[in-house]
């Protein structure tokens, strides 16, 4: 089988037209989904970056390999066992590629957060730049498609294509966010929304959107969330950025189609996290375990099994899509990974059949040390420490009648809190029971914060450097004896 993953950073579901989006971001990743099916509920289990494609590779849990922060205490990636290469606890691409699957990938991910363990298992890697992350498309299919046409039509490999470009800051060419400039955007958030929360100085809020002023920023985006059009600004540079990507994976389909074999290759297309537009007053940021950072886009077309079309409403991991893909390619899953084969949804005398996830915990700790429930309804987060951000311990959202979750309903519902709770401590429970030697990296995070980036006291400069000598004043004091 010849496999294509489209592995997209920063990418929501909902700004991508197979999803219902109101732009035309998408066409090409469109066309796929066409051809094949499209899930609704898929998340990534931790947010961001690092966990995320750390359970790419590894098949677990953020609990379970370690990284659950992008460097530091809580971001170590852990592979147990004696030996160098535990077979239980295989890594995703050195378990193909020992079934005789040639694995390459496209992409300077580990090069970016020094995460030289996403390198290994793969017979090729291109990192094609040392801009390490800010490559845009067109950079990245400059070693892409020179590969397809040379080895496109080879049998049994997998190509992994990771694109950045609606990861901000939005570099692609201006003309690809100007299209949308006259073009209804999302109505979320609206004005009175944005300046309730200029009131709050986090970084990536409406009060204080950049961590710093410089002159590398590009025009594409806005200095400062002040009112509805920068909002409608950053959306078009976000939008943008997803179309010029589109654009590049519409390059990918031709190629093959001059191959003679574009029906026969596989695709699965997602992302390692979401983006926040307003959503707990962040702004152009992947930085809680909330619905819009940790829901991620899914779509897969294997040829033989999907059907033009579907759509599926099953709740499924990250780690469930390379459990599904190993399973997919005739390969065992590993005892030691979390993710489980979804591929029984796909048959349409099992569609219902009783799928084991009904509901998700998923954890965050870069900015914020969390973790969180969905299900069908409700929305909970705990916050074990809240960082920077001034966000209570304990948050319940009613999806239904709150698709933004805007509004915190927890004290009017314990009995849905102890519930959620309890799934939390049940799902921590279970990681243990399963792999007790591994650390949880939750706890080595408290010790510390969850401070990689920036920290209390250089944010107190900035907000001081901007004039909110009270505020600054505030976070010091909020933050006393951790300073």
């Amino acid at each position: 089988m010849r496999i294509v993953y489209i592995d997209v950073d920063s990418l929501r579901p909902d700004h991508m037209g197979c999803y219902g989006y109101m732009r035309n971001t998408t066409p090409n990743i469109d066309s796929i989904a066409k051809k094949g099916a499209r899930f609704e509920r898929a998340y990534c289990e931790a947010s961001p970056c690092v966990p995320s494609r750390a359970s790419f590779a590894s098949g677990r849990f953020a609990i379970n390999h370690g990284a659950l922060t992008h460097f530091g205490p809580g971001g170590e990636f852990w592979h147990p066992g004696e030996e160098k290469h535990n077979r239980r606890y295989a890594f995703f691409t050195r378990h193909l590629r020992e079934a005789g699957y040639k694995t390459v990938t496209v992409s300077s991910f580990g090069d970016r957060h020094e995460a030289f363990w996403f390198f290994a298992g793969w017979n090729e890697i291109y990192t094609h730049t040392l801009k390490t992350g800010n490559e845009d498309a067109n950079e990245v299919n400059e070693a892409v498609l020179p590969w397809i046409m040379e080895h496109g039509a080879e049998d049994n490999y997998l190509l992994h294509v990771q694109y950045w470009d609606p990861h901000g800051f939005y570099t692609c060419p201006d003309e690809y966010a100007d299209q949308f400039k006259d073009k209804p955007a999302p109505a979320f958030p609206d004005n009175d929304t944005i300046q309730k929360q200029r009131d709050e100085y986090h970084p990536r809020s409406a009060g204080m959107f950049h961590w710093a002023i410089s002159p590398n920023i590009p025009k594409k985006m806005p200095l400062e969330i002040q009112d509805r059009s920068d909002v409608d600004k950053l959306y078009n540079g976000y939008d943008g950025g997803i179309s010029f990507m589109d654009y590049h994976v519409g390059q990918i389909l031709e190629a093959y189609r001059k191959l003679g074999i574009e029906d026969e290759v596989a695709f699965i297309i997602s992302a390692d996290h979401g983006e926040s537009f307003g959503e707990q007053n962040l702004y152009m940021e992947h930085g809680m375990a909330s619905e819009t950072v940790n829901h991620i886009p899914l779509i897969v077309r294997w040829p033989g099994l999907t059907k033009p079309g579907q759509v599926f409403d099953e709740f499924v991991y990250n780690v469930d899509v390379v459990a599904t893909l190993t399973d997919l390619v005739g390969l065992s899953i590993p005892g030691g990974w979390d993710g489980m084969s979804f591929r029984s949804v796909f048959k349409e005398n099992e569609q219902n059949a009783d799928w084991g996830r009904d509901y998700l915990v998923l954890e965050h700790g870069l900015y914020a040390a969390q973790r969180a429930v969905v299900d069908d309804k409700w929305f909970f987060i705990r916050t074990y420490h809240p960082g920077m951000y001034v966000f209570p311990s304990v948050v319940l959202y009613d999806t239904e009648t709150d698709p933004h979750h805007t509004t915190n309903v927890a004290e009017s519902h314990p009995d849905v809190v102890a519930l959620m709770d309890h799934r939390i401590a049940e799902f921590v429970q279970q990681s243990r029971d399963k792999h007790g030697h591994i650390p949880d990296p939750m706890e080595k995070i408290l010790e510390t914060g969850p401070f990689r980036y920036i920290d209390p006291e250089h944010w107190a400069i900035r907000l001081r450097d901007a004039g909110l000598v009270q505020e600054a004043d505030e976070l010091v004091h909020r933050w006393d004896g951790r300073l």
